[in-house]
């Protein structure tokens, strides 16, 4: 009969805590553990905290970011660009997006990128959305700043083929050199990606 280390309910919170992203086992323990001793200071409000997360939050319609309110505080804001739509495989880079504060434009969070390998395809997508979004409003241009993988290439081709039947101007990110990188250090994708998108001075 093996040990127990603790009650169950804290087992829970470590097995829970397990799931996120980064997090193992170990630093599961660790993370619980730290969460315990500071129960009044961390694990009440975190609690408290969640629990209005489960309530409140909720995936805008629109768009597919997250937010608390339907639709989302980005898609009601008269100030953005109704002009242009930027599409992100996921919220995290939607968030950064907004957190580089270098975009004015609307959203729309496809919730992934194609990939035939692990069974995901147009339909698994929020492309459909997207594709009705496009072609009833006022977008003149599609920024696709997906990331730089087969999949992603994948995803931009797709949706370029999709999006060009409708004459609207279709733009991606550039990818090269990024600020303040040493050519030494670089892939040669990186390169390869940065001499195909260079441009006069």
């Amino acid at each position: 009969m093996s040990r127990r280390e603790s009650g169950p309910e804290i087992g829970r919170l470590i097995q829970l805590l397990s799931r996120l992203p980064g997090l193992g086992p170990r630093s599961a323990r660790r993370a619980a553990l730290h969460l315990v001793k500071k129960k009044d200071q961390l694990l009440a409000p975190l609690a408290t905290a969640l629990a209005d997360a489960v309530e409140k939050i909720t995936v805008c319609g629109t768009c597919g970011n997250v937010d608390t309110c339907e639709p989302c505080t980005i898609c009601q804001d008269p100030r953005r660009d109704a002009s242009m739509i930027c599409v992100v495989e996921e919220v995290g880079d939607l968030w950064a997006l907004e957190r580089a504060g270098v975009i004015n434009a609307r959203y729309h969070v496809l919730g992934g990128t194609l990939s035939p390998l692990d069974g995901r395809g147009p339909e698994d997508l929020n492309l459909a959305k997207l594709f009705e979004r496009v072609r009833v409003g006022s977008v003149v241009e599609v920024l696709l700043a997906l990331n730089a993988t087969v999949e992603g290439q994948s995803t931009v081709h797709y949706i370029t083929e999709q999006i060009e039947r409708d004459g609207l101007t279709v733009s991606r990110l550039a990818h090269g050199v990024p600020v303040g990188g040493e050519l030494d250090y670089l892939d040669e994708g990186t390169l390869a990606a940065a001499i195909k998108s260079r441009r006069p001075l």
